[in-house]
């Protein structure tokens, strides 16, 4: 897993939160999913999870970024969470945690 971030410590605490997001067609959370590439925060409190999905036409993605912006809100009372999908660099099986890849027995 390497995640990018500005800032470790806070970070530490997103990833956990995230690691509560689950891709409810595979019943990972999305952090061992490998769909998490960065989370940055910046000094008006706001949070920018770059992210992307196992595919662009996740039918369930609009309900998986929903749930890590509500996650990372919690987490992080006062923040304003932007979450960006992106898929360059697109999602792969060489993403998965080590985690992810038990799981997926690979």
């Amino acid at each position: 897993m390497n995640i990018i971030t500005n800032n470790k410590e806070k970070s530490e605490l997103g990833i956990a939160v995230l690691k509560e997001v689950l891709d409810p067609e595979i019943g990972l959370n999305i952090v061992d999913l490998g769909l998490v590439y960065e989370l940055n925060f910046d000094e008006n409190s706001n949070i920018t999870l770059i992210m992307t999905l196992t595919t662009q036409y996740c039918p369930m993605g609009e309900s998986i970024c929903n749930s890590a912006k509500n996650k990372l809100e919690n987490a992080f009372n006062g923040y304003t969470v932007n979450v960006e999908l992106t898929f360059d660099p697109q999602w792969t099986l060489n993403l998965l945690s080590e985690e992810g890849k038990k799981f997926l027995g690979r």
